[in-house]
């Protein structure tokens, strides 16, 4: 790929300022497949240039003419849709399947979700008192995605600044650059402007810090951990940026005994391994109702055997690794933990699985008699790591559920229709999926608490990108 060494600067592939690289690793066989360039703060600020006088013109657009963009945009990401798979595949570790079915498919289905919501954005609204509200676009936006749902987060973040009219500086992770190059070349073969969308690729202390405590960007809209997260926050206070956060998560999924057990709990675990448990809303606490428990826990003990492990490239249904050797500890200090704590650990545990030596492998594992006091109930372990917690009553699964610092997703599994609108309104989550209900494509998916602020998709996620203007005596 020839330009894993240049960053996307006013439509063109230009040469960083900086020297430092970095190696791209396949975590499927370790092989470095890529080196690709990390930017400093001089690139960043030739990013910004470049976007602050795009700004000007492309700002001014219309929405016809942004809607033609985006329909550009979508007709070449179709052309380049295996590229972005195999990419994926090759950079994160995703099975081919799941990459083509998932990672790859929400570079379209997001696109067709923002299409649908510029369509429907009113940019003028006469209040009836004399006055007309203008929606406007904010300016100069900063993104930064990571490396667990790469494109999906790209194109969370770029199709609405395009849709809304501003322009953007992107810091992928620099460990998934391969895709985010590839989407580069699909906004620039769509006709995207010169400057309108830039990328810089860099590690988030040195590039990241630039972008948040950069006077020219007016917005940063930021997706990974917390802890990243409060400091993307802290460095973008001083110059009173607006600032999106999509964050970490420990959902909670309540089963109760009325429940389609058999299919419920099966899905449970599937959910809950997908992506290798790297995604932020996966639900890796089980709250089973106690008069159910032994059966639940037989049905997810024969669920996570039967979730199999495989290499990447094949096609299936399988997992495949974890995405690098730090996540692979992690994973395994804190399956290491859940054993310390005493929890019972039924399927899985430390090491790798038989015949996978070479690879950031990891056992699918199931902990059960786990309470939510344990650092395995209350961390994110981001692997295919599921504890199954027992509850008494309905009011003590909801408590249950919202001790956490986290309030990204929620599931339940009921057959009365009434619960689960009564638990759903208390859960405090900014998402909860009833009866194996999934994210549908245009609408909006965020958290409570320390899982962020601010939504992204559809119409709330377009607005984000908007200003609100009043013009008086209009």
């Amino acid at each position: 790929m020839e330009n894993l060494h240049k960053f996307y600067i006013n439509g063109a592939w230009v040469s960083p300022d900086s020297t430092v690289t970095m190696p791209v690793i396949n975590p499927a066989n370790e092989q470095v497949v890529a080196t690709v360039a990390l930017g400093n703060a001089n690139d960043v600020d030739r990013a910004v240039a470049a976007a602050s006088q795009a700004f000007e013109t492309f700002s001014m657009t219309s929405k016809q003419e942004r809607l033609a963009l985006l329909e550009r945009i979508k007709q070449v990401t179709e052309a380049r849709f295996e590229d972005l798979a195999q990419a994926m595949r090759e950079e994160m570790g995703a099975p081919i399947t799941f990459s083509r079915e998932a990672q790859a498919d929400a570079a379209i289905g997001h696109l067709q979700g923002f299409v649908d919501a510029l369509e429907r954005l009113e940019e003028e609204v006469d209040l009836g008192n004399g006055e007309l509200l203008v929606r406007e676009p904010i300016g100069v936006c900063g993104l930064i995605t990571p490396w667990n749902w790469p494109i999906n987060q790209i194109a969370l973040k770029v199709l609405p600044a395009l849709a809304a009219g501003c322009t953007c500086v992107l810091k992928p992770s620099e460990h998934t650059p391969l895709s985010a190059i590839i989407y580069a070349e699909i906004l620039h073969e769509a006709g995207c402007p010169p400057g309108v969308f830039n990328l810089v690729n860099g590690e988030g202390p040195e590039v990241g810090a630039a972008m948040s405590q950069h006077p020219d960007i007016q917005m940063m809209s930021f997706t990974g951990s917390t802890r990243a997260g409060t400091a993307v926050t802290r460095d973008s206070a001083e110059s009173v940026k607006r600032v999106t956060l999509e964050l970490g998560g420990k959902s909670a999924n309540l089963v109760f005994a009325d429940s389609d057990l058999e299919e419920r709990v099966q899905n449970a675990v599937a959910e809950c391994m997908a992506n290798t448990g790297q995604s932020c809303d996966a639900p890796t606490r089980l709250l089973v109702e106690r008069s159910c428990y032994d059966q639940v826990v037989e049905i997810a003990r024969q669920a996570t055997i039967a979730t199999r492990v495989g290499d990447p490239v094949q096609e299936g249904d399988h997992i495949g690794p974890l995405f690098d050797r730090i996540q692979f500890d992690r994973v395994q200090t804190l399956i290491g933990v859940g054993i310390d704590e005493g929890a019972n650990l039924l399927v899985g545990g430390l090491g790798k699985p038989d015949g996978f030596e070479t690879g950031w492998y990891v056992k699918p594992t199931l902990f059960t008699d786990v309470h939510n006091q344990m650092r395995i109930a209350r961390e994110e372990v981001f692997g295919p790591v599921l504890v199954v917690i027992p509850f008494d009553t309905e009011e003590e699964a909801i408590a249950i559920a919202n001790d956490s610092p986290y309030g990204l997703a929620a599931y339940l599994q009921t057959g009365d229709p009434a619960r689960a609108r009564r638990v759903a309104r208390q859960l405090r989550a900014g998402a909860v999926h009833v009866n194996g209900g999934v994210y549908e494509y245009g609408s909006p998916f965020g958290g409570y608490k320390q899982s962020g602020n601010g939504r992204e998709g559809g119409m709330m996620g377009l607005e984000d990108y908007l200003e609100t203007k009043m013009l008086h005596g209009m």
